[in-house]
């Protein structure tokens, strides 16, 4: 056999790949230290070579054989045995017997509809990130973006290069650049942005000039002797994994772009690397091949089977095979759940490349392990906001438990998974896998970046006890310096929020699915008719979605078929829709919505859908994890800001509505910070560990801001379970008021004291948490005094500590008086619209989307008991 292989070793391939003729299989199961990204990144830099050295001797993959089914594994390849006919004849050979007659993909697929007829509405939460990630992008410098490719082509090198994992001595230097080619095709499609245009177009030719040096179609910022490593099976990190960001990345210049450059440049790359796999498998055997594939390649049978569905070429439908990683796809294939120990992030796009290749072949073996990968992910290894990993691995199914920490959900899965689901959704039209796609792309995505800060992201999203974004690992990346592999994903995410709002469905009669409700408009070319979609805000004292659809009818737009998602949480309530002023029959949670007529301009369909609250149980088959639940607000995950506390005792409450109620829109204007000059610093009446101090001036989205802001219990409703719903129009409307002082983050809790010369301390309600608010004792304007209700003449006093004081005869002096003075101002911290209080009997919390969180300490998962 060997002889044959040295002799024809194309044919050899085929014949293995089409008959199962494999001696020995391996995979990686338990993980090498070095699979981790981040760990890796630590081996790169650090100086310490004795910790290097341990490293290295547990870097063998003979550590991590699994056994896998003979028969299966021959399943996943072409099943019938073909002719010897040469390479080049390959392929046609294998369209004809899968699709007589023609190329053309099996199955009643949905369609895109291009990115290019979509449109976000800027105001909307989706627009801002677009608008942000665009800042972003148009912030980096293509100098500097290629100034490794540079180097590695021996071509002069302008400026300096990046830092973090694009500084010229990190191996994986050169990966952000394709996603930034991804990205910025996207962009361009969502935006038509001329300056990004630009931009991108010279970087393409910047990196054309790189490979015309080099002259063999190998393209990278790294020399190829990161692949003899990996070919020798050395430690290396993870070449492969860049070169398919590039090829994606000059693949969706082509295809959103119409860079017919880029196309040229891709198609040399993979001659080059066709030769090397070919190459590999002739000196030694097609298992050493796939023994290699035991570090990251990313989406490499992706991308080449995208690239065969446009050129045809039969290598690339052979190359993309190759990269097939049999011992993986075997395990779904029989639907075994042995993902524990597995590196997500590698093994996700080897099913997204699995489900190209369903889409190329039509085998049905491929639409299946797409499904059982999902239900594996959805049913053992999901957390509540759809993410999945720990520390980027896999661990044991229904354990999740375990692995509620800083370091979970690893931003790259969330967007690999999100393409799985699409997938599914497009083959089946299943409502469950766009319900997966919102939740993911709600909970996963959005709060990834930092507010409106261009190029300030995180690489894991944390979801343990008391956990912060900015308290984590990695924390918050920095626009010039970061450049983490979920950088990457990042910057494309927030580059194509519009590409799986809507899918249309061919025919005589088009039909459109609206399967995600953001605010956007779309020039819908099938049905002829522009449609403009506006979502209300969702706020949590309404409990409603509210969408309206708008269509501007062209001339001839015919009859076409709306299908609008009446999403599974709609459960709560009875949904609404109507078209102009008719009512409209709905199907249950779950079902599409469709209707079908000839559009008129002018037309509105009106659909309102209930936001009920739920919880969720961790995904943990053990007892001692069974009390863990999220709350969710429809799609939302909502974490409670928290340092740690996760317990909530619910009493005789009957449902969720009971202990989960809504933040009054009013509260907003109930909000304030007190704070006073000192020396050259401003200081900020705080809550320290349940004590009153006065904190230094927080940074906005920080805890510290929570601690220094406080809502204003009027005296009317001390003693009423009703909030009051006065609505202050400006601070001063406070003075003259008996109030108390609810810290924000412990609602039901108060300041307190316990008599004169006494320290502040946060307690609960009773005669001594009540105070008079008056004009300032110093006399300056915008200050107010706190005079206890109590203890007549005795004040806020920020002295050494915060105390009661009376002054003993000296309160009418200029000391005291300064001291008993605060600022009064608007809240540091707000109310997110969507808020809530879950109470409990010894603590309660406030409510907000996990993605509204920056700095903040929360929770996700509580201990939820009566």
């Amino acid at each position: 056999m060997k002889g044959l292989c040295q002799n024809d070793v194309l044919r050899c391939v085929m014949m293995i790949l089409l008959c199962g003729y494999v001696l020995g299989k391996e995979c990686t199961n338990t993980p090498t230290p070095l699979q981790s990204h981040t760990l890796r990144y630590e081996f790169e830099v650090s100086k310490n070579e004795t910790w290097k050295q341990e490293i290295l001797a547990n870097y063998h993959h003979d550590h991590h054989l699994i056994p896998t089914d003979d028969s299966t594994w021959a399943s996943l390849f072409p099943r019938k045995m073909l002719r010897e006919e040469s390479e080049l004849n390959w392929n046609v050979v294998y369209r004809k017997f899968k699709h007589p007659g023609q190329f053309k993909l099996e199955g009643n697929f949905l369609k895109e509809v291009s990115l290019h007829d979509v449109r976000l509405d800027p105001e909307s939460v989706h627009g801002l990130a677009e608008q942000t990630n665009l800042e972003y992008l148009l912030m980096l410098d293509v100098d500097r973006l290629v100034w490794s490719f540079r180097k590695t082509a021996g071509l002069p090198t302008l400026g300096s290069p990046y830092g973090g994992w694009e500084a010229p001595d990190v191996e994986l230097r050169g990966h952000f650049i394709g996603h930034y080619l991804s990205a910025t095709a996207h962009m361009w499609a969502s935006t038509h942005n001329q300056a990004l245009k630009e931009k991108m177009s010279t970087l393409v030719s910047a990196l054309k000039e790189c490979q015309d040096k080099m002259g063999t179609g190998y393209l990278s910022a790294f020399q190829s002797e990161l692949f003899d490593r990996v070919e020798a099976i050395q430690p290396v990190w993870a070449p492969y994994y860049t070169i398919h960001k590039l090829m994606a990345g000059l693949l969706d210049q082509h295809t959103l772009a119409g860079n017919a450059q880029a196309v040229g440049m891709l198609k040399w790359m993979v001659e080059y690397f066709y030769n090397r796999v070919q190459n590999v498998i002739r000196t030694y055997t097609i298992e050493r091949h796939w023994m290699s594939l035991n570090e990251e390649f990313g989406g490499m049978n992706d991308i080449l089977y995208q690239l065969f569905s446009i050129t045809g070429d039969p290598k690339h439908l052979l190359l993309a095979h190759l990269f097939d990683k049999p011992c993986f796809l075997g395990l779904l294939a029989i639907q075994a759940d042995d993902l524990s120990g597995f590196h997500a992030n590698t093994h996700i796009p080897v099913v997204v490349g699995a489900q190209m290749r369903y889409e190329l072949t039509g085998d049905e073996l491929y639409k299946e392990i797409g499904i059982t990968f999902m239900d594996m992910i959805n049913s053992s290894h999901s957390f509540a906001t759809g993410g999945t990993s720990a520390s980027e691995f896999w661990e044991n199914p229904k354990w999740m438990g375990t692995y509620l920490h800083t370091e979970t959900e690893e931003s790259c899965t969330t967007y690999n998974m999100l393409k799985v689901s699409r997938n599914l959704f497009r083959w089946t039209k299943e409502v469950t896998y766009a319900d997966y796609y919102e939740r993911a792309l709600t909970n996963g995505v959005l709060g990834i970046q930092k507010g409106t800060e261009p190029g300030v992201m995180i690489y894991m999203l944390p979801l343990g006890h008391g956990v912060s974004k900015g308290n984590s690992y990695h924390s918050w990346g920095t626009p010039s310096d970061s450049f983490w592999c979920c950088y990457g994903t990042g910057v494309e995410s927030f580059s194509k929020l519009g590409d799986s709002i809507y899918f249309e469905e061919g025919g005589s009669s088009p039909a459109l699915y609206v399967i995600q409700y953001i605010s956007s408009s779309l020039d819908w070319k099938s049905g002829n008719i522009l449609l403009t979609q506006r979502v209300d805000k969702v706020v949590s004292w309404d409990q409603h979605l509210r969408v309206t659809l708008i269509v501007t009818a062209n001339h001839g737009s015919g009859t076409s078929t709306l299908n609008l998602r009446i999403p599974s949480w709609a459960s709560s309530g009875a949904a609404v829709a109507h078209v102009n002023e008719e009512a409209l029959t709905l199907p249950g949670p779950g079902k599409f919505l469709s209707i079908s007529r000839s559009w008129n301009s002018g037309d509105k369909i009106t659909l309102e859908l209930p936001l009920g609250l739920r919880t969720e149980r961790l995904v943990d088959d053990r007892p001692d994890y069974g009390s863990l639940y999220a709350i969710l607000y429809g799609p939302y995950v909502l974490a409670g800001l928290s340092l740690g506390d996760h317990e909530i005792v619910t009493g005789s409450a009957k449902s969720i509505s009971d202990w989960v109620t809504p933040v009054p829109a009013v509260y907003n204007s109930h909000l304030i910070s007190l704070s006073q000059e000192a020396g050259n610093s401003r200081v900020f009446f705080s809550n320290k560990d349940q004590k009153i101090v006065m904190a230094l001036a927080p940074e906005a989205g920080n805890h510290s801001a929570v601690h220094a802001t406080f809502r204003l219990i009027l005296g009317q409703s001390m003693s009423s379970s009703s909030p009051s719903s006065e609505e202050f129009s400006s601070l001063g409307d406070v003075i003259g008021k008996s109030v108390m002082l609810e810290p924000f983050d412990l609602p039901g809790m108060v300041v307190s004291h316990s008599g004169a010369d006494k320290g502040l301390f946060i307690g609960k309600k009773d005669s001594a948490t009540e105070f008079q608010v008056v004009k300032g004792l110093g006399g300056e304007d915008g200050t107010v005094s706190l005079e206890s209700k109590s203890e007549k003449g005795c004040f806020v006093y920020s002295g050494q500590e915060v105390t009661l004081s009376c002054g003993s005869g000296s309160s009418k002096n200029a000391g005291f008086a300064k001291g008993a003075s605060f600022v009064l101002e608007k809240g540091l911290r707000e109310y997110h619209p969507i808020s809530f209080v879950a109470k409990g009997e010894t603590r309660s919390y406030v409510l907000e989307p996990i993605m509204n969180m920056r700095d903040e300490f929360y929770n996700v998962y509580f201990h939820i008991s009566n």
